[in-house]
């Protein structure tokens, strides 16, 4: 666990909020340095503390993850009393985020004009479904639905089959993503304006922008794409090959040099000079037929040495990892991918690092996420002024 500062030290973070989208946005920043502030509902708190599969002592595996780097703060902001000290802390913050149903902040008195009246040079993320306008801002916004209207449910998935999900809510942590990166541009400009902010981040949007050239192709060819399974249709060959020990091997040579030397390793060299597949186009327009004759070669070796084979030939490679694979492997470990943290009650519990990796200033894994309420009296006596007296009386009357 690196112990230098990190390069967002000094920046503080109001994340109010739930679930993954919002709070991964706050993940990303308190990796790097930020001082995250969580404001939680105090009789449950984030529903991401129940989330998942499986509850190893009683307890979340999620939690721990997209929590960590955080204080955990305990506030009702359905209640007056709760909003004011929520808007004390926003006086003294440098960064909210937020990922309620539009339109929620504004109801409570806390949208970001009210707010920058007070703190002008706020940048506020906000996080949502389908962005803050349009005809379809106030809609409940979840990552099915954005993943499926920014294209990505489509094109997933066998074609003989209906689109398919990622194995994750890839578009909730697209927008996350999108969202801590609005915010360092956002400060960025506030070093020249002095002013703050929105940062605007929709899940649809944020999935959109990642869909390479789909909407260009169809614009200029009426070509809509289709779900092509495990390989990008006309790039070949790239794409998962059987071998003798059933295990699947990822082969990527779609480049002309790379094809050679494959075909020099398939012992096929008059390969290259085919027609079928002596340039890029030819090969993709003959996909099929070339992966069928690469699978009849893989299919007849062991994979333990087919990627030595492959790797010493220059040949992009390797095996499809499950979390046992990345825990094992020696790229994993010599760049510490993945850290163990303590735990209060796991014990010592494993998770990815914090990426990317900044030579001088790097991301660390701090702590895992707190228990609900950990930080609220340190920070509400700190940042409201709140004594023991007055602490007690919100308690009493669950306002915290």
């Amino acid at each position: 666990m690196s112990m230098i500062e990190g390069p967002l030290s000094g920046l503080r973070v109001i994340e109010m909020g739930s679930l993954i989208a919002g709070p991964f946005c706050g993940q990303v920043l308190g990796d790097f340095g930020a001082e995250v502030i969580k404001l939680e509902d105090p009789k449950v708190g984030d529903p991401m503390r129940q989330w998942g599969r499986s509850k190893p002592k009683g307890l979340s595996p999620w939690w721990p993850v997209i929590g960590r780097n955080k204080k955990s703060v305990t506030i009702d902001l359905r209640t007056e009393e709760g909003r004011d000290i929520a808007r004390t802390l926003i006086a003294k913050a440098d960064v909210v985020v937020e990922n309620f149903r539009p339109g929620t902040l504004e109801k409570w008195g806390m949208g970001y004009e009210a707010l920058a009246k007070t703190n002008p040079g706020l940048v506020m993320a906000r996080v949502s479904g389908f962005g803050q306008t349009g005809p379809y801002s106030k809609r409940a916004g979840y990552a099915l639905v954005g993943e499926a209207m920014g294209g990505l449910r489509h094109i997933t998935g066998e074609p003989d089959r209906p689109p398919a999900r990622a194995g994750i809510s890839i578009g909730d942590s697209l927008s996350g993503l999108n969202a801590a990166l609005g915010v360092m541009m956002a400060l960025h400009a506030r070093q020249r304006t002095g002013k703050g902010q929105v940062v605007d981040a929709a899940i649809y949007e944020s999935v959109l922008t990642v869909m390479e050239n789909l909407i260009t192709e169809y614009d200029l060819t009426g070509y809509i794409r289709e779900r092509s399974g495990a390989v990008l249709p006309g790039i070949a060959p790239s794409n998962v090959y059987p071998t003798r020990s059933g295990e699947l091997v990822l082969i990527g040579a779609n480049q002309d040099t790379l094809f050679k030397r494959l075909c020099d390793l398939m012992g096929r060299p008059d390969l290259v000079e085919d027609p079928r597949y002596r340039d890029h186009a030819a090969r993709g327009a003959h996909q099929a037929e070339l992966d069928a004759r690469i699978a009849a070669w893989t299919a007849d070796q062991d994979i333990e040495d087919l990627l030595p084979k492959l790797e010493a030939a220059g040949l992009a490679t390797g095996r499809i990892y499950r979390a046992p694979d990345m825990l094992d492997d020696p790229q994993f470990q010599a760049r510490q991918s993945i850290v163990t943290v303590p735990h209060p009650v796991f014990g010592q519990v494993k998770m990815q690092n914090a990426f990317p990796r900044l030579t001088e200033t790097p991301g660390a894994v701090r702590w895992p996420g707190p228990t609900l309420g950990e930080h609220t009296d340190a920070v509400l006596a700190e940042l409201a002024g709140l004594d023991a007296q007055g602490l007690a009386d919100l308690r009493a009357r669950s306002v915290i």
